[in-house]
């Protein structure tokens, strides 16, 4: 008999696990392709990442989503993020994982001495692929705050982020960048920014694009400074990599108070220890 009811007893308390698990981890993926009449009806492919109760809760009107917009680097597709587009999905966010490049587009080339190395037109492009899939969005899922983004993106797409948070300030609540190489941060303090960078021999910022210690710190930036290669940083990498990335985000996340330019007496900069690595021994 005490057998039986420990074993019960057991079940129960697995099955009490299980529910609590699924409910704050149970999030789905789908993707969806929009065509733009306004420019010749292209492509805007996005896969949308929400867990089910915080999408039924907005569905029924009780909650507005918050968004989070993220952006793939060159050559890697949209669905190669899926360990950034988790993290952000358990916290309650809806993500949009946009592809902003089709394999009819031109291929994108380093002009020396231009402005963002000649990538002007590539953000443009981003960024009309951001507005047409918000407003898409909206008609869908219109339970959600569209007017308060956070911008997230690896690479190009950090970028793409950045160059986008520049143009629209308003419209941005946070800022989330893996090793982008072109624009310069914001440095206003208007929102936060987190901001992974890599130490990678081929893969390095252009000058002016990540603030000095001081400058971070005045405006309420965090950079983690990684021994991470720039090519790790996207579902392709390593899992110690993207647990650890994880891990910080996550954080990061967890505070949602307003920013508090010019607080110098909190640490802006970082250097974990745990993140102090070669990415040859994390592969290790």
């Amino acid at each position: 008999m005490k057998r039986t009811i420990a074993v019960l007893l057991s079940v129960c308390a697995l099955v009490t696990a299980a529910y609590f698990t699924a409910s704050k981890w149970a999030i789905h993926h789908k993707t969806l392709t929009f065509s733009d009449p306004l420019r010749s009806d292209r492509p805007v492919s996005v896969d949308i990442a929400v867990r089910y109760d915080r999408e039924l809760e907005a569905m029924a009107d009780v909650i507005e989503l918050p968004v989070a917009i993220l952006s793939h680097g060159n050559t890697v597709k949209f669905t190669e993020y899926s360990f950034l587009a988790n993290v952000f999905a358990a916290r309650g966010y809806m993500v949009v994982s946009i592809q902003h490049d089709l394999e009819t587009d031109e291929p994108m080339v380093t002009k020396v001495d231009e402005e963002y190395v000649g990538r002007r037109s590539q953000y443009n492009r981003g960024i009309a692929n951001i507005k047409f899939a918000v407003d898409e969005l909206k008609r869908l899922q219109p339970n959600s705050d569209y007017n308060h983004l956070t911008m997230v993106g690896h690479s190009n797409g950090g970028d793409i982020s950045m160059y986008f948070a520049k143009r629209y300030p308003d419209m941005i609540k946070k800022v989330v960048t893996l090793d982008n190489l072109r624009v310069p941060f914001m440095t206003d303090g208007k929102f936060k920014i987190l901001s992974f960078r890599s130490q990678d021999p081929v893969f390095k910022a252009d000058p002016g694009v990540v603030p000095d210690d001081e400058a971070c710190a005045k405006a309420g930036i965090t950079v983690v400074k990684t021994g991470y290669q720039h090519t790790d940083m996207s579902d392709r990498g390593p899992d110690e990599v993207k647990s650890k990335i994880s891990s910080i985000l996550d954080k990061f996340l967890e505070d949602d108070t307003p920013p508090n330019p010019g607080a110098t007496n909190q640490p802006k900069v970082t250097v974990p220890n745990e993140l102090a690595l070669s990415a040859a021994a994390v592969k290790n």
